[in-house]
């Protein structure tokens, strides 16, 4: 046991280089890497959100593409499609952004559904079809997206079937005023600071250390008491009041892999409850629906979330 942990520690030591605070999402990324997972990335504009994966991706030495989705994106702009070769005579596939090990999809709601779901065989099955000839993409393979919750004129809603295979939300807030005083200091504030910065991070681990952290993950252990509290902590979502969509089965699955690399970063071989419950907001948040009126009354899922898991009895 120790990579995930000693992971973490190297991977926040170069991200602070660029990223002054975010912590937690930065925490949800390494945990979601760690179980080929996806991660959304919610927040206002200016809080590095895209910064952050650029950071991941130099660190672990991936490659990494980025697309800034817009409202006539297509499919095959993220896809790839077959170019007509006049010299060769025939048509040769030019691959899209998407064969790569991190895919930042910046502002991912500002492309209707259409070209939304075109990113939904490549997060699930790891491939892509092209011409109904399925592709694998490079290992690991990650989609780090970002999204603004303020600004909803020429946004689109991703549909459920998208937020699903997200394994986090995580949301970035404003930083202290500490952290914003230690951003003033660290950053001269000109793209070519920012590109010395972005030059000075160091690879600190590449696919095999990543690989080695997976199987950490896989070997913890999870108790029979620890998944009758995970089951029933993602049932109760199914039959509460003021949720009118539940999590699905998968959120159940996901929630004891996330569970399992939580404990992996604390360093133990076995899951706690306190691993389930630190797991529950980011992973749940985004695969309920609050009832029309517990929105109108002002119910949030946060604390509706943490309402459940209070409710739930801890297994000993």
């Amino acid at each position: 046991m120790g990579h995930v942990a000693e992971l973490h520690t190297a991977l926040s030591t170069q991200a602070a280089r660029l990223v002054v605070g975010q912590a937690e999402p930065l925490r949800l990324i390494l945990i979601a890497l760690t179980c080929e997972g996806h991660i959304l990335l919610e927040g206002v504009p200016g809080l590095a959100k895209t910064t952050l994966a650029r950071c991941v991706a130099l660190s672990l030495g991936l490659g990494s593409r980025r697309v800034q989705f817009t409202p006539d994106l297509m499919p095959s702009d993220i896809l790839g499609t077959q170019v007509f070769s006049f010299q060769e005579g025939n048509f040769r596939l030019v691959e899209g952004p998407v064969f790569t090990n991190i895919l930042i999809a910046d502002e991912i709601n500002r492309s209707p559904a259409k070209t939304q779901s075109a990113l939904l065989e490549a997060m699930q099955e790891r491939q892509v079809s092209l011409d109904g000839t399925p592709r694998p993409l490079p290992r690991p393979f990650m989609v780090i997206a970002t999204q603004n919750p303020i600004e909803h004129e020429g946004t689109y809603r991703l549909p459920e079937a998208q937020l699903d295979r997200f394994l986090f939300l995580a949301r970035l807030d404003y930083p202290s005023a500490e952290e914003e005083t230690r951003m003033l200091a660290q950053h001269r504030g000109d793209s070519a600071g920012q590109s010395e910065l972005f030059a000075s991070i160091e690879r600190i681990a590449g696919a095999e250390e990543l690989a080695a952290a997976r199987r950490e993950v896989l070997a913890v252990r999870v108790d029979e008491g620890i998944v009758s509290y995970i089951v029933e902590l993602v049932r109760r979502t199914r039959e509460h009041p003021n949720l009118e969509l539940g999590a699905s089965p998968r959120a159940t699955l996901y929630l004891q892999v996330a569970a399992r690399a939580a404990a992996a970063l604390e360093g133990r071989d076995y899951v706690v409850p306190d691993d389930v419950k630190g797991m529950l907001v980011p992973l749940l948040r985004h695969r309920v629906r609050l009832t029309t009126t517990a929105e109108v009354e002002g119910a949030q899922i946060p604390e509706l979330l943490r309402g459940i898991a209070d409710g739930v009895a801890v297994p000993r």
